[in-house]
């Protein structure tokens, strides 16, 4: 009887580069079929409307306004407030930039009808001259 001598095995070689690769992959592919959901820094409750509209896809944006319960200002995506003074500016630069600036005010149902008043104010002022609300459909959370 012959015996044979076995060689011992090595550990198995791991081969980085190619997890490396592998992973590289999957972070682009998550990357590129994530969805980012775009979420609002002022929380506000819209008051009804059976009349509320869906604006079309293809027209130019309008200049956001949204005004808190308690009275604070905040202009487009900006989540620091924005005293009067300020809101009357951006109001000129806009038109100033564009004549055809639209405005729109997204005001909390308890916001005070005062402020929402002072917006119009400062919207005439600066020579812009559609407006309309932000308003939720009857009957949806």
């Amino acid at each position: 009887m012959k015996f044979q001598i076995r060689k011992r095995r090595g550990a198995p070689a791991v081969i980085i580069v190619a997890l490396i690769d592998v992973l590289i992959v999957l972070v682009i592919f998550l990357l590129v079929t994530t969805t980012f959901k775009q979420q609002p820094a002022l929380r506000l409750t819209l008051p009804e409307s059976t009349q509320a509209l869906k604006s079309g896809a293809n027209e130019n944006p309008p200049l956001i306004v949204s005004i808190a319960a308690q009275g604070q200002f905040r202009v487009g995506t900006d989540t620091l407030p924005v005293t009067p003074d300020q809101l009357a500016d951006r109001f000129r630069a806009a038109a100033e930039k564009d004549p055809q600036t639209k405005l729109a005010v997204r005001a909390d149902k308890n916001a005070p009808w005062g402020k929402i008043v002072s917006v119009m104010d400062a919207a005439s002022a600066a020579h812009i001259k559609v407006l309309s609300a932000f308003t939720k459909e009857a009957g949806k959370p």
